[in-house]
Parts: structure tokens; sequence; C-alpha cells
């Protein structure tokens, strides 16, 4: 009982602090939805003014002006507001429960960020409220060769199984420059350092990998060869989990999304993989592929940057704010990303940044963190533009969502609301009361005291381990 009762103290914390309960309840998706009379940011085909959408089990089902619904409809008044896809982060570790980076070897290809997802983080709440509804959960940098993503959805009062897109090709992290070498981590004493120290070392590791994957996938097409034939000699090679990942990349199946900063560490990733006959899906950070876009261009690799955030770290120095503009110029599929639990809810201001460093189109601009990152991850069939057919994954904001002023009024995934900015301000004085009534209990009320004389220690929002990058909340990988 005293275990329950602490949990609704955390439950009330969260309540009156964030506006979100532990205990959000699932609520009930309309079977049609219809927006109206709004403009309509589609980020596929232009921007349609006093126009409507209709929204049905889920779907887009039509965009036009004057639709009609059921009865039963939920309808939304969109008069003055802007409706745009909801923003998809290409690069996140949130709700990511414990530790980030498997630092023990320099390939942990056979670990997968799926064990770890946490859908209670606050942190995704907080996202919804800025317009995000989908992310790219990313392994750290701590490797050459890291762990496995997770492209999900940001269901949240939902169970952990209903966050992942099922359809997403599934993907992998690898990393170049300072975070795999870690040259800019203590070494403890009278501990080896981890193998490699230095980026030819990081180049090595990751040609290594891949003539045994090679290998491996030679023995095993054999074996299948052999086995379709009915030959009795045919023998299994022993599974190895750590190369089934990359044996995946080579037949086209896994995206690989590399982190890393220098053109020239860069482009020997992309000879790596011309060598292999692979392709990099995308760089992450990037922020010297402005150096190299014909060449990330002609591979058709697409790239994931900060707009405006660097200096954090040597490596970081050659960034410029222009480096999006650049690469779209050349033919690059760009997207921006945030790479952190407090920059995520504010990338479509990100995305209003490239208008200003080399005249980006606003369409271009808004691709940049709707339909571009999509793209990237595969799943641009069912999301990242406002289009017929599509998963309604909409944000109607109250004003344009390039404006410092704009603030999302509703956020929804797939036709069901997943945060109302008008019910979240509705239940804060009820939170409030909650709050006070919990401090009160018995169980809440410092030790040998008749009654509390100090607030209860708020406790933290989840265990924040090792992200790489210093910045703000915990870091950059």
């Amino acid at each position: 009982m005293k275990k329950l009762t602490a949990y609704l103290l955390l439950s009330a914390i969260l309540l009156a602090n964030f506006g979100v309960s532990v205990f959000a309840q699932k609520s009930q998706k309309p079977a049609e939805v219809l927006i109206r009379n709004a403009t309509v940011m589609t980020a596929a085909r232009g921007n349609l003014e006093n126009t409507d959408i209709l929204v049905q089990n889920g779907k887009i089902a039509r965009i036009g002006k004057n639709l009609k619904a059921a009865a039963n409809a939920q309808t939304i008044d969109g008069s003055g507001k802007f409706v745009t896809p909801g923003i998809i982060d290409c690069h996140s570790h949130s709700m990511m429960d414990g530790s980030v980076n498997e630092f023990s070897y320099s390939v942990t290809s056979m670990v997968t960020t799926r064990d770890i997802l946490n859908p209670t983080d606050i942190t995704i709440y907080r996202a919804l409220a800025g317009g995000v509804t989908a992310a790219n959960l990313l392994h750290g940098s701590a490797n050459a060769i890291g762990g496995q993503n997770t492209v999900v959805k940001f269901k949240y009062g939902r169970s952990v199984e209903d966050f992942p897109v099922s359809d997403a090709p599934p993907g992998i992290k690898f990393a170049l420059g300072e975070n795999p070498k870690q040259t800019n981590q203590p070494t403890q004493a009278g501990r080896t350092p981890r193998y490699p120290r230095t980026r030819m070392g990081v180049l090595e590791v990751i040609r290594d990998a891949f003539l045994r994957a090679r290998d491996y996938k030679k023995s095993l097409d054999d074996y299948r060869a052999r086995a379709a034939k009915n030959d009795k000699t045919a023998v299994s090679p022993r599974r190895e989990l750590e190369l089934e990942p990359l044996v995946e990349i080579l037949e086209g199946k896994r995206l690989v999304h590399s982190h890393g900063y220098r053109a020239d560490e860069l482009l020997n990733l992309l000879l790596i993989a011309d060598e292999f006959g692979f392709k990099v899906a995308t760089i992450q950070h990037g922020l010297e592929a402005y150096k190299i876009a014909p060449e990330i261009a002609k591979r058709d690799t697409g790239v994931s940057i900060f707009v405006d955030s660097w200096g954090y770290k040597l490596e970081a120095f050659d960034a410029i704010p222009y480096n999006a503009y650049i690469l779209w110029k050349n033919g690059v599929n760009v997207s921006i990303n945030s790479d952190s639990d407090e920059r995520m809810r504010r990338l479509n201001l990100d995305a209003a940044k490239v208008e200003k460093y080399g005249g980006v189109p606003e369409e271009e601009a808004l691709k940049m963190i709707t339909l571009n990152p999509a793209k990237q991850l595969g799943i641009d069939k069912r999301t990242g533009s406002i289009e017929q057919g599509k998963d309604a994954d909409l944000v109607i904001w109250d004003a344009h969502p390039f404006s410092v002023y704009a603030r999302p009024d509703m956020t929804m995934i797939e036709g069901e609301v997943y945060f109302d900015r008008a019910r979240d301000l509705l239940n804060r004085e009820a939170l409030k009361k909650e709050r006070e009534t919990l401090e009160k209990l018995d169980i809440n009320r410092p030790p040998g005291s008749g009654a509390p004389t100090t607030a209860p220690k708020l406790p933290s929002e989840k265990r924040i381990a090792d992200r790489d990058e210093a910045d703000g909340d915990g870091g950059h990988e």
C-alpha cells in the first residue's frame, strides 16, 4: 500500500508540473474526424487555403473544400489555424530507459534499442506538445558499429508494443570520429583502452566487420543452395548475432544511419560502402557535409543535421548555418533532427532558420522536418505529408508553424488526438488540487513530524545515462 501511495504521489507531481498523468488513459479513436477551413500545409503539393481534411479510420480520406462527414464525426474548427504533417525527428534517444551506449566492444550490432523503450517517459508528452509524432530512436555513438534502431510513433498512454512502426525498414547506428575512438574519454587506471583510438582505426573496424560479414553471407548462401538441392552434406554455419545485421546491410535489407562530422571521414565511409556494395541511408549530424555535397548526392545518401548547433567540440568547429541550403541545392535529401529531449520540441523553428540562411523555400523547409525524414526512414508511403491515403498524423497550429509565437493546439496520430492544449490547460487546476491532497497523506509527511514542513523531493524524471555531446539536457549522440 505504501508503494502504491508513493507512486500516486509521483503521478501527482508529474501532473502538477507537466500537465500529464502516468496513468494516461487510452482515448477512443473516432471513426471520422473533420478539420474544417484551415490553411493546410501539405509538404507535398503546396499550401491550401480554407481547406478541409476528412479522416476516416486513421487515414486521410479526402482533402478539399466543404467536405461532408458522418453525423457522429468529430469536427474541429480550423479557421485561422494551420495544419501540417506531424514532425518526424530522425535522430532521437528519447524514451530509452537507462544506457544509450553499449560501450564494451567496437562492434555491438547485436544489441537493439527496442529492448529499452520506456512508454511512460514524460519526454514523449512534451514532444507531442511540440508537434512531434514520430522519431528514429538510435543507439549511441560510442561504437564504430553500434546497435539497431527503432522507428516509433509517440502513442503516449498506450503499451510499448504500439509504438514501433511495424513496416519501417530496420536500421543500425554507425559512428565516426571522436566518439567511437574515445580519445575524449578518460582512461581508467590499470585498464587497457579499447581499440580503436584513431580515425583510421575506426575505419578499419568497419571494414573488418564487413569482411567477416561477407564471408558469413557466403557460407549462408552456400548452405541454402545445398539445402535447396536436398544435399545431405549441407551443414548450417554457426549463427553469428553480430554479423546477421551486417549481412542484412549487404542484402539491402537494413539501413545505415551514421554519426559523423568531418568531411574526410564521411567520404571515407561512403567509399567503404562503395567497396562492399551497400548504401549509407543517412549521415547523422554531418556538420561538414556541405564540403562534399556532390559526392553525397551521387550516392543518394540523406543527411540529418543540426541547423545552428556547433562548437561544442573540436570536430564541430567547421559547421555553417548554410549547410542545409548547400546540401538541398545539390539535390541531397536533408532532414533536421534534435538529438535532444528539449530541442525536439522546437524543430519547427529550426526549419524556419533554413529560410533565413540560404533562402530555402517554405515548403522545402517544412519537408526537412516532415516528408524528408520520412523518406530517410522508409516510412514516407504512410506519413510525412498530408496526402490522401496516408496516416492522419497531423498538427493543428494556432499560428504559422515557423513563427516563434506558434503553438500546437492539437497533435494527432492516425486520427487519434494524443495532445490537446485546451484539455491540458483545463486539467491543471484539478491536478494541482490532487497533488495537494496526496502531499497531506501520512506517508508523505517528514519523519517524526505531525505535519509536513517541507515539500517532498521532486523525483528525477528518468535515468539519464551516457550521451556523448555536452549540450543542456544530457547531450547529443
